[in-house]
């Protein structure tokens, strides 16, 4: 498989990517704003309703959370799949099959008879739903301008939390009426919604043209081999794996903690908590700004440490503490997740770049289905102040793996 760039309209120049204030630019930031909304709207639908599964399938936080960590994942498993076949098919196409799929399974998913049918199904919808993070850094890198490509994936990832915050906001509120079917049900008809404006917005791919993989060319395992041995892109695999299983883990059971003493919240309360996602919209933006003039790295390392600063926030009985805390916490993580991702498609080398940005995928979503997991287990057995040690050492662990990046010249 190889990658070719295309020329401008004169046939003179390669293709250099779509600048910011163009036409196709802001086309291409409504379409991907338009996809996160659809994926992450899908894909976290039920978190906001885990308390309500846990009632009515009389299960443990532990079990319930696992409608999430499969449909995760299910995306982390397929992550290296999509990648390959949007080499052969192109990133659009596989986009939009990826949502199409993912959206079907979502009007399924609340007729779901009991939990094992419904932690299958979400295994399944989130398979699907890896063609999108699979591909997008990707697909960004090769159709904008390189000096404003920081900007764009902080917008992209900005609709990702829109999305991630509208979906828990509408299921949450909707199951507050007429319980989690309703509630998921909801966030299925956004996902459809929203596919339709990524069709008709995205615009027609010109930095990559697929084609057949020529004699003695590189194969998916080696391209995926290439991928792993710049010790810097394992680095920023290991911050999407350590921060992500953090965040989901404070996410997937603050629901239960709001719920009970001290705090004895109802549902539409607690669904309203992910209005702090707001931050994460706002940290995406800015950080795509600040990597420009003060570099990737320090971006990085402070994102973390606001994260830190947000979880110690989580330790008081007080929404007085907790609610800036989470605000906090989201504002730090998106800012993290904003740097790191936009690194690697900087990093990688063209030929392995939809490879290195799956990985990157890959270890984000491990890090939201094996992490989030263990965070309902501390829970169970430790309680909040458990958790709150958990994420805490995930944070430290993400710094550490962190630090390699430092002295490493960037490409």
């Amino acid at each position: 498989m190889t990658e070719t760039r295309s020329s401008d309209a004169t046939g003179l120049r390669p293709w250099s990517g779509h600048r910011a204030g163009t036409g196709g630019h802001r086309r291409i930031v409504v379409a991907m704003t338009a996809a996160g909304i659809a994926t992450f709207a899908q894909l976290y639908s039920v978190q906001a309703v885990l308390p309500g599964l846990a009632a009515t399938f009389d299960a443990s936080a532990a079990r319930v959370a696992l409608t999430v960590s499969m449909a995760t994942g299910g995306l982390a498993a397929f992550v290296l799949f999509w990648s390959g076949i949007a080499d052969r098919f192109g990133r659009v196409r596989v986009m939009a099959v990826a949502l199409a799929l993912s959206t079907v399974l979502g009007v399924l998913a609340p007729f779901a008879p009991d939990l094992a049918t419904l932690v299958a199904l979400r295994a399944v919808q989130g398979a699907a739903l890896g063609g999108l993070p699979a591909v997008a850094m990707a697909y960004l890198a090769e159709e904008i301008h390189p000096g404003h490509l920081g900007r764009a994936a902080g917008v992209y990832i900005a609709g990702n939390t829109v999305g991630g915050m509208a979906g828990r906001l509408l299921a949450g509120a909707v199951a507050d009426l007429g319980g989690w079917r309703w509630g998921v049900a909801a966030d299925a008809a956004l996902g459809a919604l929203t596919l339709v404006v990524f069709l008709a917005a995205i615009p027609r791919p010109r930095g990559f043209r697929p084609r057949r993989r020529e004699r003695g060319g590189p194969g998916l395992a080696r391209r995926v081999a290439a991928s792993v041995t710049d010790p810097g892109l394992v680095a920023l695999y290991c911050q999407g794996l350590f921060l992500m299983g953090a965040f989901v883990t404070v996410y997937n059971f603050l629901g239960f903690r709001l719920l009970g003493a001290p705090f004895g919240l109802p549902q539409a309360v607690v669904a309203l908590l992910f209005v702090a996602y707001l931050a994460g919209t706002v940290s995406s933006a800015v950080a795509g700004r600040v990597i420009e003039r003060v570099g990737r790295y320090p971006v990085l390392l402070a994102s973390v440490a606001v994260m830190v600063a947000g979880v110690l926030a989580l330790l008081p009985g007080t929404l007085a503490a907790v609610v800036p805390g989470l605000v906090v916490l989201t504002f730090g993580f998106f800012a993290a997740h904003t740097t790191a991702s936009a690194w690697v498609g900087h990093r990688a080398a063209p030929a392995v770049r939809a490879q290195a940005s799956a990985l990157y995928t890959l270890g984000y979503y491990v890090g939201s289905s094996l992490f989030g997991w263990l965070g309902g287990v501390c829970y169970d057995r430790f309680g909040w102040c458990g958790v709150v040690g958990y994420v805490l050492a995930l944070c430290a662990a993400a710094a550490l793996s962190g630090l390699g990046l430092r002295f490493r010249r960037e490409p």
